[in-house]
C-alpha cells in the first residue's frame, strides 16, 4: 500500500510529513527546507513553485501568486480584502467564483493550490523513492463547505487520492498528544496561522480525540499584521516625501517582504529597522526607506488585530460548557503565535502559560501525517471525533434559515427534518442548502440548490417531504430530499460548491498531467544548464593553477571547448548543451588527471610533516 503523506497546505507556507517506522516525519523540499512557501510564479521560462517562486517576486509580481488559500472557495463577492492584495489581479469567474487573472487566463484557485501540492507530493516521492498518491489534508477548522470542497478538488488536480480532509486543530492535538497517556484532559488549541485563526477545545484520554467545540476566523492571520504594518511604512513614507509607493508593484512587493521580516524580527527583538536602499527615482534622484519600528509600536498599530481573537476563544469555552478554569493545557499552533502580543493574549483568556513543545509550523502537517499513519493500518487505531464548525440548515417559508444540524455537532452525523408544501397542488419543491449562523437566508452561504419533483397534488401542509443531512468525517455534506408517498427522492453531494464542476476537475487533472512531464524536462533542462556552468567554472580554476604546465596545443583545445560550451549555453539546444559538454570533459581530462595527482602529493605531504612532528615529539621525550 502506499504511504500516506499528511499535507498542511499554508497560506503562507506548507509542510509535508509521512510515517517512518512509525515516527511522523517532516519531508524537506529540494531546497533542503522544512517549510516551502504556498507561492506559485509564471515566469518566462515556466512555472515556478516555492522558494524559487518566492525569490523572484520582487522582479515578477504581476504573475506571482502568494496566499491563494484565503481564495478557496469563496465567491467574488465575499472577497471583501481585495484591495490589499499584492499579484495578480482577482476577477470573477463565470460561476461567481473568485479567480487569479495571468497572462490574460483565469486560474481557479484549486488550480493554483493544486501546483503546490504538487510540489509537495514530488518533494515527497524524492524522499523517500516511493510513488506518493495517498494523502490526508489539512485545512482551517471554521473552513466551510465550499472551501473545504475546494481543497479536495486541488488534491485531485495535483493526482492526490485524498484519504481524509482533518481540520488543522485537531491534527495538532494528534501531533502532541499521540504518545501522550492522557485521562480526559481538556485541551485548547490556539491556531493562528498566516492567513486563518481557529480555537478549538477537544477532550484525549483512552485513545479518543474528541473536539468538544470550535470557532475562529477565516479572514484572520499573520498576513493581516503585515498589512498593517505595511500601510503604516507606506503612510509615513508618503507624509515624508510626498510619494505612494503602493502605485509601484516592484517598490510595494520589496516592501512587502521588509515588513514580513521585520515582523518576525520584532518576536525577538524590542526594535528592528526597515531599511530598503533606491526604493524609488524622482527627477531629483533616488530615494531610499530607513525606518525603525519598535515592538511596543507594531503591536499598539496590530491591538484590533489581537483583539480579534478574544471573541472566538470565549464562544468557544462557551460552547464546550466550560470556564478557562477547566481547561487543562493551551496549545499554540501556527506560526504567528510566535508574536509575544498574541502568547500574552492567550495566557490572559486561558489563565495559564501556554504550551509550545513542538515547531508550530510543523505540527499540523505531523498530526496528518499520524492521521495517515492510521488510515494506513501503520499505528493502532485512534479514535478522532471532530466538529461541524457552522450550522446547516435549508431556507423555508418567509426566506428563514431553518437549521438541521447545529454547529460543534459531532462528525460523522445524519440528521433529518419532515417538511411540507407551502400552497395548495404543489408539485414540486426546491431545496435550497445554506451554512452560517444567521436566522436569514440572504445573511448565509448557500451550499447548493436542488428541486425535488413529482409530489403528489394535495392541500399545502399534506405532503410530507423527508429532508435528511449527511456529513461525512470529512465534513463533506451530502443533502437528501424524500416524498414519503410518492417514494420520490433526490440528492445533492454538494460538491459543486468549490467552484469547479467534476468535467473542470478532470480537465485540470489532464492539463497537470502534461504540465508535470513539462516541469520534468524544464528542471532537468535547469539541471544540465547548471552543471554546464559549474564545469566551465571548474575547468577555468584548473586552467589557471596548471595551464603553464601543459602544451599550448592542449590548452588551446580546452580554451575552444570551453567556447564551445559557452556558447551552447547562450544559443544552442539542450542536445548541444550535453554534447559540448562531452568535449570539454574529454579535453580537460588530463587538467582532472593533474588535479588529482596533485591533492595526492598534497595528502602525502600532510603525512609525511605528521610523522615527522610525532617522531620529533617522541625524541624530545
Amino acid at each position: 500500500m502506499s504511504r500516506i503523506v499528511g499535507i498542511d497546505l499554508g497560506t503562507t507556507n506548507s509542510v509535508a510529513a509521512i510515517m517512518d517506522a512509525s515516527v511522523a516525519q517532516v519531508v524537506t523540499n529540494p531546497e533542503g527546507m522544512r517549510t516551502t512557501p504556498s507561492v506559485v510564479a509564471f515566469a518566462p521560462d515556466g512555472r515556478l513553485v516555492g522558494e524559487t517562486a518566492r525569490r523572484q517576486a520582487t522582479t515578477n509580481p504581476s504573475r506571482t501568486v502568494f496566499s491563494v488559500k484565503r481564495l478557496m472557495g469563496r465567491r467574488y463577492s465575499e472577497c471583501s480584502d481585495l484591495e490589499h492584495r499584492i499579484g495578480p489581479e482577482v476577477r470573477e469567474d463565470e460561476s461567481g467564483m473568485a479567480a487569479l487573472e495571468i497572462a490574460d487566463r483565469l486560474y481557479s484557485p484549486p488550480e493554483i493550490s493544486a501546483m503546490i501540492l504538487r510540489h509537495l507530493r514530488s518533494s515527497c516521492e524524492d524522499f523517500t523513492g516511493e510513488k506518493i498518491s495517498e494523502s490526508v489534508i489539512t485545512v482551517p477548522a471554521y473552513f466551510n463547505d465550499s472551501q473545504r470542497q475546494a481543497t479536495r478538488a486541488s488534491g485531485k488536480i495535483a493526482g492526490l487520492n485524498v484519504r481524509r480532509i482533518i481540520n488543522e486543530p485537531t491534527a495538532a492535538a494528534l501531533a502532541y498528544g499521540i504518545n501522550k497517556s492522557y485521562n480526559n484532559a481538556r485541551v485548547a488549541v490556539f491556531d493562528l496561522g498566516g492567513g486563518t485563526f481557529d480555537i478549538s477545545i477537544l477532550e484525549l484520554g483512552g485513545g479518543m480525540f474528541e473536539v468538544l467545540a470550535t470557532s475562529g476566523n477565516t479572514e484572520l492571520g499573520g498576513e493581516d499584521y503585515d498589512r498593517v504594518l505595511l500601510d503604516y511604512v507606506i503612510d509615513e513614507f508618503r507624509s515624508d516625501h510626498g510619494i505612494d509607493l503602493r502605485n509601484d508593484p516592484v517598490a510595494l512587493q520589496r516592501l512587502k517582504e521588509a515588513v514580513e521580516r521585520a515582523k518576525h524580527e520584532l518576536s525577538t527583538k524590542v526594535e528592528t529597522q526597515i531599511l530598503q536602499p533606491f526604493i524609488c527615482s524622482t527627477p531629483n534622484g533616488t530615494l531610499s526607506l530607513d525606518m525603525k519600528i519598535s515592538r511596543a509600536k507594531f503591536e499598539a498599530l496590530t491591538e484590533h488585530l489581537t483583539r480579534k481573537c478574544i471573541e472566538p476563544c470565549e464562544k468557544c469555552i462557551e460552547d464546550a460548557g466550560l470556564n478557562p478554569r477547566e481547561i487543562d493545557e493551551v496549545l499554540l499552533v501556527g506560526g504567528s503565535t510566535r508574536m509575544p502580543a498574541i502568547q500574552a493574549v492567550v495566557e490572559k483568556i486561558f489563565g495559564r502559560v501556554p504550551r509550545k513543545g513542538i515547531n508550530p509550523d510543523e505540527v499540523v502537517a505531523l498530526g496528518a501525517a499520524i492521521q495517515g499513519g492510521i488510515l494506513a493500518g501503520e499505528l493502532d487505531e485512534v479514535l478522532l471525533l471532530d466538529v461541524t464548525p457552522l450550522t446547516l440548515g435549508i431556507e423555508t417559508m418567509g426566506e428563514v434559515m431553518t437549521p438541521i444540524i447545529p454547529r460543534n455537532t459531532t462528525i460523522p452525523v445524519r440528521r433529518k427534518e419532515t417538511f411540507s408544501t407551502a400552497y395548495d397542488g404543489q408539485r414540486m419543491v426546491e431545496v435550497h442548502v445554506l451554512q452560517g449562523e444567521r436566522k436569514m437566508t440572504k445573511d448565509n452561504r448557500t451550499l447548493g440548490t436542488f428541486k425535488l419533483t413529482g409530489i403528489e397534488p394535495q392541500p399545502r401542509g399534506v405532503p410530507q417531504i423527508e429532508v435528511v443531512f449527511d456529513i461525512d468525517a470529512n465534513g463533506i455534506l451530502t443533502v437528501t430530499a424524500f416524498d414519503k408517498k410518492t417514494d420520490k427522492k433526490t440528492k445533492i453531494e454538494v460538491s459543486s460548491s468549490s467552484g469547479l464542476s467534476e468535467q473542470q476537475i478532470q480537465k485540470l487533472v489532464k492539463e497537470a498531467r502534461e504540465f508535470e512531464s513539462r516541469d520534468k524536462e524544464l528542471k532537468r533542462i535547469a539541471e544540465v544548464r547548471n552543471q554546464a556552468d559549474a564545469r566551465i567554472y571548474e575547468v577555468r580554476k584548473y586552467l589557471e593553477r596548471f595551464g603553464d604546465k601543459l602544451e599550448k596545443s592542449s590548452v588551446d583545445a580546452i580554451e575552444r571547448a570551453l567556447d564551445a560550451l559557452k556558447s551552447a549555453l547562450k544559443d544552442g539546444s539542450l542536445q548541444d548543451i550535453e554534447q559540448a559538454q562531452e568535449v570539454l570533459a574529454e579535453r580537460a581530462l588530463v587538467l582532472s588527471r593533474m588535479e588529482f595527482d596533485n591533492g595526492a602529493r598534497e595528502q602525502s605531504d600532510k603525512a609525511r610533516k605528521l610523522r615527522d612532528r610525532d617522531g620529533s615529539r617522541t625524541l624530545d621525550t
